[in-house]
């Protein structure tokens, strides 16, 4: 079993795509909560926070079903993210599991959870200048598979879409032009 100040200690240093997966798969061990994983991502020395969210993006996304039940936690936590490196991790995660072909279980557990705090931080992500491209994208994807449930997002997505394209980046262009097509 590995535990959260094991963890700490083999994500200090720099780490690979190998060391993610292996860690990722260490981390299936019943004895290991999630918890403790969303919880170092949270950790002062933004390195170690980045790299154990870059492990929990993969093992999340690789195994939803497994962690659903911290589901709830990982989203009440998105507010506090901080790390710049971080918010991509977490925009990700949100764009994945609202996504209308998420597993049916995630969708469940999600309509039982309060995600306007969440609709708040994805904005703010849009919003803020000094978020990196790759946030501001993914929120505005996790914006977009969440309209029908918060149909007041609709109107104020296209506005904010709109308003990056201004002088938006190829990457912001390209999703901005696919979203507002869709909206």
């Amino acid at each position: 079993m590995i535990s959260p100040a094991e963890l700490i200690k083999q994500i200090s240093g720099t780490i690979g795509k190998t060391k993610v997966l292996t860690l990722s798969r260490a981390l299936k061990e019943p004895q290991f909560a999630l918890r403790d994983l969303i919880d170092i991502t949270f950790h002062p020395d933004k390195n170690i926070a980045f790299r154990a969210a870059g492990i929990l993006e993969n093992a999340f996304l690789t195994d939803p079903l497994r962690y659903e039940p911290d589901l709830e936690y990982m989203v009440s936590r998105i507010k506090e993210v901080k790390h710049e490196s971080c918010k991509r991790h977490y925009a990700k995660i949100m764009m994945h599991i609202t996504n209308p072909k998420a597993l049916p279980v995630i969708k469940n557990k999600l309509q039982q959870i309060d995600l306007e705090p969440t609709v708040e931080q994805c904005f703010d992500w849009m919003i803020d200048p000094k978020v990196k491209i790759a946030v501001k994208v993914f929120a505005s994807e996790a914006l977009f598979n969440l309209r029908f449930r918060y149909p007041w997002i609709k109107e104020e997505l296209a506005e904010q879409i709109h308003f990056l394209m201004r002088n938006g980046t190829p990457a912001i262009l390209s999703r901005g032009r696919k979203l507002l097509a869709l909206l």
